[in-house]
């Protein structure tokens, strides 16, 4: 396990943030928040993925009005998005949410910013505010440039202030219980902001990249941004921001945990490149494997293997991939089966590609 930044602890719920916790998973429903059947329905989907946080959005009375029958069978913890309007942060926290997600600078007077704190202490539930690049308090940004900051600096100086500043807000008021998010759409800034404020306060960081886009540049940006601060000892929960099904955001964050080494693969699946001695479809064989073991998990279930691999010849079989549980290696129109490095079977390329499935779903249990 790497080391972590010591950090203060908060509980969204059930799960803990900070303190050495585990760096947890969220993500954000994109299904109208009025509609409390879609919203349960995509909350238990994204938690049979490993999700174990999810946001709504709450942009009006409709929204607020969903939450009771929302919270009362949601599987997860589910934090409310707030903007704007502190009446809905305080309705939101009277319906029994676990915590709030707002921007102090545009709810509007202190006195407001006060009211949202005192119900989320009385309710014993965190506070998330953030610092997003689109969103600096103006002219934070131009200061720092004027002062002799490269733009990537000035941005990151620029989202660590005003971090700092919106925390400092809440604590006025004795409010404590306060996560913090620093995100720009640069990886490179994003890194840069969360460093600076990691060495200027203890709150616990929500980190991620936003606007990645879609999943061929946003995993990639998300895994630089995201996998760096964690290597770091940096973060503790995350989200990675896609233009996509948010399923896509959950699988992203486990391979980026698991690459980290912050979570064991369950189970890590290797495929080789392919080569001139590949005579099966190595691409869509790892594919459909790669697919049948998220749909297992999406059910919920637990796969008790490390590793397993498509190999797509030989070579790179049982001699490569030996540590590999179970795994298969490609031949001309057929397959070997083999488990640390020993054959257990010589099938025809499809029957081996089924026997590899059931092995797999074998070891599949429901999660307790």
């Amino acid at each position: 396990m790497n080391k972590r930044i010591q950090t203060r602890k908060v509980k969204v719920g059930s799960v803990e943030i900070g303190g050495g916790a585990p760096v947890s998973i969220q993500s954000m429903c994109n299904v109208p928040t009025f509609d409390a059947a879609a919203v349960l329905a995509q909350t238990q989907t994204l938690a049979n993925a490993g999700c174990q946080i999810t946001r709504c959005a709450i942009p009006d009375q409709a929204a607020l009005d969903a939450l009771p029958e929302i919270l009362a069978k949601t599987p997860i913890p589910i934090v409310a998005d707030i903007h704007f309007d502190y009446r809905l942060a305080l309705g939101a926290i009277a319906a029994g949410i676990h915590a709030v997600r707002i921007n102090p600078g545009n709810i509007g007077s202190s006195d407001r910013v006060q009211k949202v704190a005192e119900a989320a202490g009385e309710a014993g539930i965190p506070i998330r505010v953030g610092a997003n690049s689109g969103s600096l308090p103006k002219g934070l940004y131009e200061s720092k440039l004027n002062a002799g900051s490269s733009p990537e600096d000035a941005m990151a100086e620029a989202l660590a202030d005003a971090a700092l500043g919106q925390a400092a807000m809440l604590e006025q008021f004795g409010f404590r219980d306060i996560v913090v998010s620093l995100k720009s759409s640069s990886p490179f800034a994003t890194v840069l902001a969360c460093r600076a404020f990691a060495q200027r306060s203890d709150l616990p960081q929500h980190i991620g990249v936003t606007e990645a886009g879609i999943p061929a540049h946003g995993v990639v940006k998300s895994a630089v941004g995201i996998g760096t601060l964690l290597m770091e000892g940096i973060g503790d929960t995350m989200r990675v921001s896609l233009t996509s099904d948010p399923i896509q955001e959950i699988q992203t964050a486990i391979s980026i945990l698991e690459a980290c080494g912050f979570r064991k693969a369950q189970p890590e699946l290797v495929s080789c490149p392919t080569c001139g001695r590949t005579k099966i479809n190595l691409e869509a064989i790892a594919t459909e494997i790669n697919d049948f073991i998220n749909a297992l998990k999406a059910q919920g279930k637990t796969i008790n293997l490390q590793k397993v691999a498509v190999m797509g010849c030989i070579v790179n079989g049982p001699g490569e991939a030996s540590h590999a549980d179970i795994g298969l290696a490609g031949g001309d129109g057929k397959a070997a089966i083999f488990s640390k490095g020993n054959v257990i079977a010589t099938l025809p390329e499809r029957e081996a590609v089924q026997f590899l499935k059931q092995e797999i779903e074998k070891k599949a249990k429901f999660s307790k």
